[in-house]
């Protein structure tokens, strides 16, 4: 059975309140309503005997935002990892790898995205050879759940992810190898959402006095990624942030607005005039 709360959100009071409804609950959150929850007052010291589980994932989790999560909660919380080609269904760190603070290598291991189920997750070179730990290759995956292909996009199914054989079969996330192509060029992950470059950049691109726009992530410690706009303006214009992002609220969704914007005289593109995100990226590092 699942249960949603009336008021479409949750905070530590009525966590309580559900737990004493739903007694042996378990709930899938993004990293910041878990990390939001832990902070929360009203779960200091509270009985969550009657909690089973918190299962966390869509976004990366800070080690000392997970510290103190575990901290609250104690030794109920479990990551899974997986995409929308295959569910769930890659890697997972369990409770048990939560709770085993001894292991000489916790931080390590919580700082992944778990240990494959079942061999269906690995990471391999080309030729299809294991790789030893610590080295980057492809995540491979198959199995029942694992989608055929993309509706009428061949030539776009054969999407990666690139990972870091870690000790033991726990991986190390890194990136995609080829973009998904419905989030395509890329997307950036906030508070578990993903947030497509086209939202941003076109809401941006509304302000008349905006010639060009691009959109990146930017490593964030409450977010995980926050949305960030490189604006150029029209010659001889000025763009202050303020109208900026009321033209963005303006045409779309909250949420999917830019966190901070940046006024920059050109973008820097390559041969094919394509936008160098990366180099964006490194600017803001």
């Amino acid at each position: 059975m699942s249960v949603i709360p009336g008021s479409g959100t949750l905070d530590g009071a009525q966590l309580l309140a559900l737990l004493d409804r739903w007694p042996g609950m378990s709930f899938f959150a993004a990293p910041i309503m878990v990390k939001r929850l832990a902070a929360d007052p009203a779960l200091r010291g509270a009985d969550l005997s009657a909690l089973k589980t918190i299962i966390y994932g869509g976004a990366p989790m800070y080690l000392a935002d997970l510290e103190e999560a575990l901290e609250t909660f104690g030794p109920r919380l479990a990551q899974i990892y997986g995409q929308g080609e295959t569910p769930m269904t890659i890697t997972a760190l369990s409770m048990a790898d939560h709770a085993d603070r001894d292991h000489p290598r916790w931080r390590e291991r919580m700082q992944s995205v778990g240990s494959t189920h079942r061999r269906r997750g690995a990471g391999r070179r080309r030729d299809d050879r294991e790789l030893p730990a610590g080295e980057e290759g492809e995540v491979v995956v198959r199995g029942g759940v694992v989608m055929a292909g993309y509706w009428n996009q061949p030539e776009e199914s054969a999407g990666r992810c690139v990972g870091v054989a870690a000790h033991r079969g726990h991986r190390q996330l890194r990136r995609r190898r080829v973009p998904h192509p419905a989030t395509v060029p890329r997307t950036s992950s906030s508070a578990g959402d993903e947030h497509l470059p086209a939202g941003g950049r076109g809401g941006a691109l509304r302000h008349p006095r905006v010639a060009a726009a691009a959109v990146v992530g930017r490593p964030d410690q409450e977010w995980g990624e926050a949305v960030v706009a490189f604006v150029v303006p029209v010659e001889g214009a000025t763009l202050a942030t303020a109208e900026l992002d009321q033209t963005c609220l303006d045409h779309i969704a909250r949420f999917k607005r830019p966190k901070d914007y940046h006024v920059v005289d050109a973008l820097p593109t390559n041969n094919y005039g394509k936008v160098l995100k990366r180099e964006l990226r490194d600017r803001l590092r």
